[in-house]
């Protein structure tokens, strides 16, 4: 069996307060970063102006989707918004329930069936698990099916192809934004993942093939951006 080595690292640290090893990520890129869990236990006043923006715009019934330690659900909770949160890690929901998160939802994404929301949630480059240009086509139409006629998508992502100019490596065949990733914790390595990276003019182009409206909200210095989308009214049958 695969060991859960985010959600070690993340118990480590709701038990100790403290990091006791580093969570590294090894990249396809050929980098090795360490990844820093106390961003995972944020508190409002942590939060960049991007995730603030975001949480603003939040409406109705919310999914925070891959929602780690929970610090965004929490905050909407706090605010009165019914909130679920969408998590893959049993060990990351167990310490949701005992940070008092009330809703917690411990599946995948695709997994969920006959259920509304008023907004879908991807803060932190969530919208990453898609995996790739087709699995990103995918979600989106399967994000259509749990939206409200008025629901929302707001997530950010990253123009990550400096990354291939500042290691000096050829862009791959398939497209840039793919990465493969693992984690490592304590010695200990994790499966294998994908993770996607959407650049704006790629994610328009798949938006208007998919029947989205795109606006994109807010761009800081580091080629990250936060859009909202939402499906054309066409789409939905009254």
């Amino acid at each position: 069996m695969n060991r859960d080595v985010y959600g070690e690292a993340l118990q480590d640290y709701f038990a100790t307060g403290e990091e006791l090893s580093p969570l590294l990520l090894h990249s396809s890129y050929g980098d090795i970063e360490e990844m820093p869990i106390d961003i995972f236990f944020r508190e409002d006043e942590d939060y960049t102006e991007l995730e603030f923006i975001a949480l603003s715009l939040c409406d109705g019934k919310v999914l925070d989707v891959g929602a780690g330690a929970g610090t965004h659900a929490l905050y909407l909770q706090q605010k009165g918004f019914e909130v679920e949160a969408l998590e893959i890690s049993t060990v990351a929901t167990n310490i949701m329930a005992q940070r008092g998160v009330h809703h917690i939802l411990n599946k995948n994404i695709f997994q969920l069936q006959n259920t509304k929301y008023d907004t879908l949630l991807f803060l932190m480059n969530g919208i990453g698990l898609a995996e790739d240009i087709e699995g990103f086509k995918r979600l989106l139409k399967h994000c259509k099916s749990l939206l409200t006629t008025r629901g929302q998508l707001l997530f950010d992502s990253s123009d990550i192809s400096y990354l291939y100019e500042e290691y000096r490596i050829p862009k791959p065949d398939h497209y840039f934004g793919e990465i493969n990733y693992q984690y490592e914790y304590k010695g200990i390595k994790g499966s294998p993942f994908k993770w996607l990276y959407l650049d704006q003019k790629m994610l328009i182009k798949i938006a208007r093939e998919e029947n989205w409206v795109v606006q994109i909200l807010f761009e800081d210095d580091n080629d990250q951006y936060l859009v909202r989308m939402e499906p054309r009214k066409n789409e939905f049958e009254f």
